[in-house]
């Protein structure tokens, strides 16, 4: 039987590593056309005949997956109790104007959504076909916003906008390229790249305010009713949001990449505490049969 598999990205190019059971792992193949499947799902011993692994109380034992992660991140709501524990898959905006252009984006809503950054939006939605949500929440951002009507296209539930969802802004430097804002700005920008936490603009750090953000945007996510949600919003934004569930500071910004397209999972316990399920899942980019569950 096969269960479980979890996806990883690396510097030189996103894999998917399988854990099987009681059989030899083949090789890694090559070929993208083939079908990829992520999330919870098993197959019988013969690969072709999947089937659908349906969750019960000993799901965890059956897995491998853990029984319980009370503790083991701080609350997002304060101890407030939410109603039920909750999914929540979080989804960065497809490649827009500025990321091709190498521009400094932050809040500015001049970069839009490139004919690839609406095919990778579509291969999102592709992605996610079979997943319920009870809500879709989005950055009112151009690109962001674009991607998240393309993603949530057909579904029932009106789209939600969140100004907590927004990109950090970076006052003088959005719209820059980036070499020309390195030229023109030498000392700034070296701290926005290699330190920024500590980068500050008229006594403000973006980035230091972002983790504020951050928790305002959980506390408004789970504190509304619904078992799984969606969120599409901005890379800046998305690192503080999951360094904030996983209790890391601003200092530790640049820990977490997440790219265009990519997919991050999160379960959440009645208490508000995280436990991350998937991170940056990027398959779905690469082959056209790529489906979450």
């Amino acid at each position: 039987m096969v269960c479980g598999i979890l996806s990883f990205s690396s510097a030189l190019s996103p894999i998917s590593i399988s854990h099987y059971r009681n059989r030899t792992a083949p090789k890694l193949k090559t070929d993208l056309s083939s079908s990829v499947i992520l999330g919870i799902r098993c197959s019988s011993s013969s690969s072709d005949v999947p089937q659908t692994f349906e969750k019960s109380e000993n799901d965890a034992a059956m897995t491998g997956g853990a029984f319980d992660f009370t503790r083991a991140t701080t609350s997002l709501t304060d101890n407030k109790s939410i109603a039920s524990s909750k999914k929540v898959t979080l989804v960065r905006h497809g490649l827009s104007s500025w990321n091709e252009e190498s521009r400094v984006q932050g809040s500015s809503n001049q970069s839009v959504l490139t004919k690839t950054g609406v095919m990778q939006a579509e291969r999102c939605r592709e992605a996610i076909a079979n997943m319920h949500f009870d809500q879709c929440y989005s950055s009112p951002i151009s690109r962001a916003k674009s991607t998240a009507e393309i993603i949530w296209q057909g579904r029932e539930e009106p789209l939600v906008f969140l100004d907590s969802l927004k990109e950090a802004h970076l006052f003088f430097l959005e719209g820059m390229k980036n070499e020309d804002a390195k030229q023109r700005y030498p000392k700034e920008y070296a701290t926005w790249r290699e330190d920024p936490a500590n980068f500050y603009v008229n006594g403000i750090y973006p980035v230091r305010e972002l983790w504020g953000t951050a928790r305002e945007a959980w506390k408004e996510i789970l504190l509304t009713p619904g078992e799984h949600v969606l969120v599409i919003t901005h890379k800046s934004i998305l690192r503080a949001l999951i360094c904030t569930a996983l209790g890391l500071g601003p200092e530790r910004f640049r820990a977490i990449d997440v790219n265009n397209g990519g997919i991050s999972v999160f379960n959440f316990n009645k208490k508000g505490e995280a436990m991350i399920q998937s991170l940056n899942m990027t398959a779905h980019m690469y082959s056209d049969h790529v489906y979450l569950y």
